[in-house]
């Protein structure tokens, strides 16, 4: 466990020194999960760029964008070195769309809650096997119910330190970041595309829409997966 002292430290560290000092506390088991999206390939940068000893990894759901599958496919080219990739059980996937068909998530909140689940985080639960410090590129400006949540947090359910490192990064600042590094990023964020997931699930936004519109855009919901809410095995 951390003392609050080095609770400390983290949160008022630069990111970099952040990823630097959690991968020193616990060698092996610092873990960042990237949806490879402009956040991600700010914090997949530092990592990679700085030779930082934490494991990238990202969830290849089976319906991403073939951008998305591009940028993969560049960022490891890049920086000569390979993200870790998870996909879900073929098994639960086959099921969920005898019963249900193949877009069933259009139906209902919870058939698309489901699909989530299926696809996104029992295969993140896998990842974190074993992992002590889970690193994501959650940013507060990105949607109202992640105003509150602190740069740094321990998770007594998951039995791990949750770190956020660009959580009080503007979309400014992350824009600045991508073009002084020139950092590899998807192209769909040059057409509207703000926050990518599934092909089937995201649309880019309007004008004056936050930045989750487009993710899920025929429910009104709070627009997140589970990810970042509650592991369940």
């Amino acid at each position: 466990m951390l003392t609050n002292a080095q609770l400390i430290q983290v949160q008022e560290a630069a990111p970099e020194e952040g990823l630097s000092l959690l991968a020193s506390w616990f060698p092996g088991a610092v873990s960042f999960s990237s949806s490879l999206g402009q956040e991600d390939q700010v914090i997949t940068d530092m990592i990679f760029r700085n030779d930082i000893p934490v494991e990238v990894f990202t969830i290849d759901t089976g319906r991403l964008f073939n951008e998305t599958y591009e940028l993969l496919e560049k960022t490891n080219a890049r920086y000569q070195k390979n993200m870790t990739v998870y996909f879900p059980d073929a098994v639960h996937v086959e099921s969920y769309v005898k019963e249900h068909g193949i877009n069933a998530f259009y139906g209902s909140a919870d058939l698309r809650k489901s699909c989530c689940h299926i696809r996104k985080v029992i295969p993140l639960n896998r990842a974190l096997e074993g992992v002590k410090v889970w690193v994501t590129g959650l940013r507060a400006e990105q949607s109202g119910n992640r105003n509150n949540m602190p740069v740094i947090e321990w998770n007594e359910e998951k039995q791990l330190y949750k770190y956020n490192p660009l959580l009080k990064w503007s979309f400014e600042e992350m824009i600045s970041y991508l073009g002084k590094y020139s950092v590899p990023y998807n192209v769909l964020h040059d057409r509207g595309f703000i926050s990518i997931g599934c092909a089937p699930c995201t649309r880019a936004i309007e004008p004056g829409e936050e930045a989750r519109a487009g993710r899920w855009w025929w429910e009104t919901s709070q627009k997140e997966c589970g990810l970042h809410q509650t592991v369940v095995k």
